[in-house]
């Protein structure tokens, strides 16, 4: 467990939910930012990379489906996660 309490797999479930994704990747990046701002020393729960596709990103803009993927992970945010690459296809 991280400092944060975030794991891939927790922010997967969310995703999952709330998105239907036709293909969904959740990679914790957060060892390689070891030393970063954001970084809590444990290596894990800080940094992110999503990959996904969902039939609700149909017609829209880049920037609205970020958006949906940051609100679907809202409360990971408000919990620590400093950084989030987001990669939606």
């Amino acid at each position: 467990m991280s400092g944060t309490g975030i794991t891939a797999e927790a922010m997967r479930a969310r995703l999952e939910e709330l998105l239907a994704p036709s293909s969904l990747e959740v990679i914790d990046e957060s060892m390689a930012h070891m030393g970063h701002a954001g970084s809590d020393g444990t290596g894990s729960g800080t940094h992110f990379r999503v990959r996904i596709g969902s039939p609700a990103f149909d017609g829209l803009s880049r920037v609205a489906r970020h958006r949906l993927v940051y609100d679907a992970l809202r409360t990971f945010v408000d919990r620590g996660l400093h950084a989030l690459a987001i990669e939606t296809l």
